[in-house]
């Protein structure tokens, strides 16, 4: 998920597409946010682990 918005970001930019740049945003904040409960231990959406 992050990588897929680091992608789209890097689309928006080029394209001057906003938004691609507002989704590319979204899907890093929320990849980000599931990598870290995941590291933690919680479990997102049935799964133990987020990666």
């Amino acid at each position: 998920m992050i990588a897929l918005g680091v992608i789209l970001l890097i689309i928006g930019f080029i394209t001057g597409i906003a938004i691609l740049w507002t989704i590319g945003i979204i899907l890093v904040v929320i990849g980000a946010v599931f990598w870290i409960l995941g590291s933690m231990g919680h479990a997102i959406a049935g799964r133990r682990h987020y990666w």
